[in-house]
């Protein structure tokens, strides 16, 4: 199987009480590292995004450690990489700054790599993709029906001064969601993503007939929740959390869900398989610290230990 993935790279500073700052490679590479693992390694996938010059080089030499990694897509923009600041609270909140945020990848850097089994985009900064740019790849995939799953994430996030991100409802997140076949938040976002401030059903209930099939609600350590509409009935499906150890660090694991569920549903075709796929692979992922064990997420390769 090919796979497309789309979203701007960062480099990650991860802050945590008590503790030495980390950097490390962050945003679409955690969803890249994820699927790399877990995908067969006869499999293709191809990253699409803008790095700086200074990291170029690094970023290409670690993806390419990959052997299903094509990085034929990836390309320098001008200026310095996006640093992700996170500084971590107890109780596992957190506050974000992003500094230097790439401009928009643009669809010709795209569309050569829509021929593909299955495409993820993920809203790392939220400014990943202009919408215009979004319809344009919707229109390039939908003759083959292509699975396209959507992680809303930085897109509920607005910037202020000195680069502080904050949530702020999207006037136009219907068009956003729009025919894409799944689509991925955590619960903090949904609350915040409209203006009307729905609750969780009822955002469903307004997301699922804009052709979407699936709403994921991802809720940290607690697990899952998946809307689905079958016969103009709501269907929900909880996942608890994983109870096999504890958790280290929750930094990338929507973007290993959001990989891990794509991938899975285009294996299997079930949502429901896909759901409990990426719920457990996030959780794997939360048992890491940073994305420099990544690689441990190999296990859940099909035929991995065989």
């Amino acid at each position: 199987m090919k796979f497309t993935v789309i979203g701007h790279f960062c480099l990650d500073v991860i802050h945590n009480p008590g503790k030495k700052d980390v950097e490390g490679f962050g945003g679409i590479c955690y969803s890249v590292a994820a699927l790399a693992n877990i995908a067969q390694e006869d499999d293709t996938i191809y990253p699409i995004f803008g790095v700086g010059k200074t990291e170029y080089g690094v970023v290409v030499e670690r993806l390419s450690a990959y052997p299903n990694v094509d990085t034929g897509g990836i390309y320098t923009v001008d200026g310095e990489t996006n640093r992700v600041h996170l500084f971590y609270k107890e109780g596992g909140t957190r506050a974000e700054c992003s500094a230097s945020i790439a401009p928009a990848i643009p669809f010709k850097r795209i569309e050569p790599y829509l021929n593909v089994n299955g495409i993820l985009i993920n809203m790392i900064s939220g400014l990943d993709l202009a919408l215009e740019t979004v319809d344009m790849i919707r229109l390039a995939v939908r003759p083959k029906n292509t699975p396209l799953h959507l992680d809303l994430h930085s897109l509920t996030l607005g910037v202020r001064q000195k680069d502080e991100r904050f949530r702020r409802a999207v006037s136009d997140w219907r068009r956003w969601c729009f025919m894409m076949n799944s689509v991925q938040m955590n619960e903090e976002e949904a609350a915040g993503l409209t203006i009307e401030q729905y609750g969780e059903e009822q955002l469903a209930k307004q997301m699922l007939p804009l052709m979407v099939n699936a709403l994921c609600i991802t809720r940290g350590e607690r697990g899952v929740s998946m809307f689905r509409q079958e016969h103009k009935k709501l269907l929900r499906t909880d996942v608890p959390g994983s109870k096999n150890g504890k958790s280290v660090d929750a930094t990338g694991c929507g973007d290993v869900f959001g990989a891990a569920f794509l991938k899975q549903f285009c294996r299997t075709n079930s949502y429901e398989e896909a759901l409990r796929f990426a719920n457990t692979v996030a959780a794997a992922n939360a048992r890491l610290s940073g994305i420099t064990k990544i690689d441990q997420l190999s296990q859940f390769r099909e035929g991995a230990g065989q």
